[in-house]
C-alpha cells in the first residue's frame, strides 16, 4: 500500500514540473528578467526542469513496477 501511494505521489510531482515546462515557458517569456537571458542560460533552466521531472517519473516506474515490490504493470 506504501509503495502504491509513494508511486502515485511521484507522478503527480513529475506530472507538476512537466506542466511548468510546458506551460511555464508561454509565461517565462512574459518576465523582463527572463527575456534578458541568451540561449545557454534558457537552455540550462529548460533541461533543469527536465530533469527533476524525469527523476521523479523514473523513480515512481521503478517503485511502484510490480516485479520491484509495487502494485502495478509496465506495458
Amino acid at each position: 500500500m506504501v509503495k502504491s501511494i509513494v508511486t502515485i505521489a511521484f507522478l503527480v510531482i513529475s506530472n507538476s514540473f512537466m506542466t511548468l515546462a510546458w506551460y511555464g515557458h508561454l509565461k517565462f517569456s512574459q518576465w523582463k528578467w527572463f527575456s534578458k537571458l541568451g540561449l545557454p542560460s534558457i537552455i540550462l533552466i529548460s533541461w533543469g526542469i527536465a530533469f527533476f521531472e524525469y527523476l521523479f517519473q523514473v523513480s515512481a516506474n521503478r517503485v511502484g513496477f510490480r516485479e520491484n515490490g509495487g502494485r502495478f504493470l509496465l506495458l
